[in-house]
């Protein structure tokens, strides 16, 4: 018994060797990741967040949080960078998970959430962000950065006496000669910003060329920008040449955020004749911008999810390596080996529960989301309709009313359910369309429809109407509640197994910036879902043109 007991104790202190062994390995491997991460962050290289991710998979091995934690920072930067504001918040709280009590990672998670609000326009919420930061225990330059970004945040919410405050209280020996600028150059463009009178081009001329002098090329396109906006109406010729000014470095500098703020300000000031060629590349540069952090916030979410994935494979072929190493020792250990079997099982019946849970987390989600579309869809425009019927007629029938109301209220009872909707049931295609376009007519708003005949929905199946019908209407909402037009008219027409629908209305139109920011978010997915395309012509004086086309399926 002795005996027994003198092995089974060897073979604890033997594997706990072994496994500090491999701990150690993990971390030294974690670093080489984390090593060449830092090498392409510095250079701005979005394969940092790769190598990063890798260090985190070892460091997690290890047990390593603190590693964890600052890796998982870096990589919130890079997709904060990189326009993936969403996941960079969700790194960042990942991130608090890991950090504990008077850990000195806090600053840099407080400083990075500031950016990232700062980013989405947030200036509030960054400014809450950046107060935080400054409790922390830092230095004085870094306390200069951060006072000069609150003060800027003021600024955008035009707190300009608090935001020259802060910037006064700033001693500038203590700061380098780059940083000094900049907080020179905010303080003239502030001032100006408060009182457009302020004569803020001389010193704002002065610290450009000290900008030019030191080679500081992000310097010189915060002065460019700034001169190209207090000469805006005063001077446009001048305005213009520094928008153009900026244009060119912002290129220099790679930063297509900059290159789009210097087209916006080319836009408002040079000539009709060119402003067509301006608005093109502005529009390109856009949606060149969206579809990369698109891509961007697709791949951080891959890698993170493929990383996962081997973690959770890797660990299964340990599992099974360990249990081939060790069937010499059960065949010695009877006992060691029921230990370390019992392990294993709590272990995989752990994770077997855990993935179980993601899994129903994850399809609980998408029910979410499923009814929360499902309820605009039905609930919410459709009630929206009814009131616009209300609103729109004087005689307007109150039985009718209700009833519509009673069929909202029964499809809102079955959205869970996914309850189809009998053929029986619903009204002619032509006819939908036509009482769905004429409900939004009243005394100050026209609505008109051509060519909405039978023959043009012949074909087109019942998914396919339900979206288009869903557009129209959202199109129609857009048009009540933003566009301010007067005469509305639709147009549809088929032409090679095409439907073709063209919507023009005579109100203000939308910014092309602006069109998903005003309640037409799910266009271009329900356009998409039946193989069709929206187009959105902005480009007349006046008005909004936009069309669309789906093919018959």
């Amino acid at each position: 018994m002795i005996r027994l007991f003198l092995f089974f104790s060897i073979f604890i202190i033997t594997t706990s060797c072994q496994k500090n062994v491999v701990l150690d390995k993990d971390t030294a491997k974690g670093d080489a990741f984390y090593d060449r991460g830092m090498e392409l962050f510095q250079k701005n290289d979005v394969l940092a967040y790769e190598n990063f991710q890798k260090a985190i998979s070892l460091y997690k091995l290890s047990h390593d949080s603190s590693n964890i934690s600052k890796v998982l920072i870096y990589q919130a930067n890079i997709q904060n960078s990189n326009g993936d504001y969403t996941g960079a918040e969700e790194t960042l709280v990942e991130a608090l998970s890991y950090m504990k009590d008077g850990d000195t990672s806090f600053y840099s998670v407080y400083g990075t959430m500031a950016n990232i609000k700062s980013n989405q326009k947030e200036y509030s919420a960054s400014i809450k962000w950046i107060n935080k930061t400054l409790t922390e225990n830092i230095n004085y330059r870094t306390k200069a950065r951060l006072l000069n970004n609150k003060a800027s945040a003021l600024s955008k919410i035009k707190d300009y006496k608090n935001a020259l405050k802060i910037l006064n209280s700033i001693v500038l020996d203590s700061v380098d000669n780059k940083e000094a600028n900049t907080i020179r150059d905010n303080i003239e463009y502030i001032l100006w910003s408060a009182d457009n009178h302020y004569n803020a081009e001389p010193e704002l001329e002065t610290i450009l060329k000290l900008r030019i002098l030191e080679d500081d090329k992000w310097g010189m396109n915060a002065s460019y920008s700034h001169l190209s906006d207090i000469n805006k109406d005063q001077n446009p010729e001048k305005s213009l040449f520094y928008a153009k000014q900026m244009l060119v470095t912002a290129k220099k500098n790679k930063s297509s955020d900059d290159r789009l703020e210097a087209l916006e300000k080319i836009l408002i000031t040079d000539t009709p004749l060119n402003s067509k060629k301006t608005f093109n590349e502005y529009k390109t540069l856009s949606d060149s911008i969206q579809a990369k952090r698109d891509s961007y916030s697709t791949q951080f979410a891959y890698i993170k999810y493929d990383s996962e994935k081997k973690e959770t494979e890797n660990q299964r072929l340990k599992v099974d390596q360990a249990q081939k190493e060790n069937q010499l020792i059960r065949q010695q250990a009877a006992l060691a080996v029921a230990i370390v079997a019992i392990i294993i099982i709590v272990i995989l019946y752990r994770r077997r529960q855990a993935r179980l849970k993601q899994e129903n987390e994850l399809k609980l989600k998408n029910d979410q989301l499923r009814i929360s579309k499902r309820v605009h869809d039905v609930v919410a425009n459709g009630i929206y309709q009814v009131m616009t019927k209300i609103e729109n007629q004087e005689d307007f029938d109150k039985e009718n009313a209700l009833d519509e109301l009673e069929f909202v209220y029964e499809k809102s009872r079955d959205i869970s359910y996914e309850k189809p909707e009998l053929e029986n049931n619903k009204k002619h295609y032509k006819e939908k369309i036509s009482t769905l376009i004429a409900s939004f007519k009243n005394d100050t708003i026209q609505t008109y429809t051509v060519g909405n005949e039978n023959e043009i929905w012949l074909g087109v199946s019942q998914s396919s109407f339900d979206e288009v019908y869903q557009i129209l209407r959202e199109l129609l909402v857009n048009m009540k509640k933003h566009s301010q037009a007067s005469r509305v008219v639709f147009k549809f027409e088929k032409f090679n197994n095409m439907v073709k629908i063209q919507y023009t209305d005579n109100g203000i139109g939308i910014p092309g910036d602006m069109i998903y920011k005003n309640g037409l978010t799910n266009t271009g997915t329900r356009i998409a879902a039946i193989h069709g395309a929206i187009i959105f012509d902005n480009e007349s004086e006046k008005g909004l043109k936009i069309n669309i086309s789906f093919p018959v399926s």
